[in-house]
């Protein structure tokens, strides 16, 4: 059930998606008078379709894609026998060429389009709720094995990223910090004011997104808001009205020093010392092999939660929108000079699991935005056979004065397409490698 809940929540994506982008280029086509005779959600063969007018309508069977055939253009479909006859107005190449750059970024400023408004509207819906600089400069964060990996530490408090202030604690780990040139963080430990450097591709440490929660975290004190019936903590006299003092002579002011205090004594007995009322009790406790001795905490620290009003979630979800697109530009870059590991290319196994195995309507569209802009972005690449292929020759007819032969597209659209096969083969092959090694 958890593996159909992914793949649903991708195909119902990437459905939407990819029919606004091949939408977008449908109404451009149709705005200047060509005419289209094909749209398509999934690649063939067809399952389903029907006729309006001039063009067929259809779903395909494989549902990684879709594309609009438009007459007279050299596309995947290779049409020669069309290309060979004489042009007729109606026809792609018939038209100026500012009305082809426009019909071929029609696609690519549908997505960035729906990207904003997914954005905007989860914005104003939702707000915002997360853990802030002032929270980490009070209590200090948890770093986890990650986060210990560059020389961060328990109670670190940290000021700012590569120099500049931050505002949000997630902000630490966003791409735009990782990804940064000689980013580091500055950091207050005990009094003293010291710089931890991000080695050149940290970022590769977070190949999946559980590694997220294996960097740092807010450090937080706590209270007990249950003790579970008949557990290890019951046993050993502890109510949720009790506050723990010590585990093994060791001081326990925060959540993370109870499960350290815990773990480094697992399946074993601890001693305990914690305050009940006025009096102060001491009793051992059997700790489990997980490090736990049966109870649940919760913070004593409350995030912050933050509304926006329609004008400021305009301007933070297009903020949020773009900053996608930058982020992949800046990771794309780095892939280039090996800083940023290939192997953090996703194909569709990957994509499925970003959406997790619950169905979550705002993380479905929060994720949704994401690849909107990241398809956007994608498409505009310059690469025959993608949009940003075409959109490259045009910009090329218009300077120039001249247009590429249909010969040369036509080899050119060739070589695009064994291209992105190959990268879709790459990534399918780093999807199933990653469910193999993790």
């Amino acid at each position: 059930m958890d593996t159909l809940i992914m793949v649903g929540q991708l195909l119902l994506g990437l459905s939407i998606l990819v029919g606004l982008h091949e939408l977008g280029h449908l109404l451009t086509a149709k705005m200047f008078g060509m005419r289209v005779e094909k749209f398509s959600i999934g690649f063939p063969p067809k399952i389903a379709g029907f006729q309006w007018g001039e063009t067929e309508y259809s779903i395909g069977a494989i549902p990684l894609g879709g594309f609009v055939k438009i007459s007279g253009m050299i596309d995947e479909s290779m049409d020669k026998e069309q290309m060979n006859s004489e042009p007729q107005p109606y026809e792609f190449r018939s038209k100026p060429a500012w009305q082809r750059l426009i019909v071929m970024l029609g696609g690519i400023i549908v997505n960035v389009i729906t990207g904003i408004v997914i954005f905007v509207y989860l914005v104003y819906q939702n707000g915002e709720t997360y853990f802030s600089r002032d929270q980490v400069m009070e209590y200090g964060i948890v770093a986890y094995d990650i986060g210990q990996s560059i020389g961060l530490k328990d109670g670190d408090k940290i000021m700012d990223i590569s120099g500049e202030p931050y505002e949000k604690l997630s902000e630490l780990s966003s791409g735009d910090a990782l990804l940064a040139e000689n980013g580091y963080y500055t950091v207050e430990r005990d009094g003293e004011i010291i710089r931890i450097d991000i080695p050149r591709g940290f970022i590769n440490s977070f190949g999946e997104k559980e590694d997220l929660n294996n960097f740092i975290d807010l450090r937080y004190p706590f209270e007990l808001a249950r003790v579970d019936e008949g557990g290890n903590a019951e046993k050993a006299g502890l109510t949720v009205d009790d506050k723990i003092l010590t585990v093994n002579g060791e001081e326990i002011n925060y959540f993370n020093d109870l499960q350290r205090t815990l773990a480094e004594v697992a399946g074993r007995q601890a001693s305990l010392v914690y305050l009940s009322g006025s009096d102060t009790v001491q009793t051992n406790v059997d700790v489990t092999e997980r490090g736990t001795i049966d109870l649940v905490a919760t913070p004593l620290v409350e995030p912050v939660v933050r509304k926006y009003g329609f004008g400021e979630a305009i301007v933070n979800g297009t903020d949020r929108a773009f900053s996608v697109v930058a982020v992949n530009a800046k990771a794309l870059g780095k892939m280039f000079t090996g800083e940023v590991s290939t192997r953090n290319v996703s194909g569709p196994i990957g994509m499925a699991s970003i959406y997790g195995d619950t169905w979550d309507w705002a993380r479905f569209w929060s994720i949704t935005g994401l690849i909107s802009m990241i398809l956007a972005f994608m498409n505009l690449l310059p690469i025959p056979a993608l949009d940003g292929g075409h959109v490259m020759f045009l910009l090329y007819e218009m300077v120039s004065g001249r247009a590429p032969s249909d010969r040369f597209l036509e080899n050119a659209q060739k070589v695009g397409m064994v291209l992105l096969l190959a990268i879709m083969v790459f990534a399918i092959g780093n999807d199933i490698l990653k469910l193999f090694t993790s």
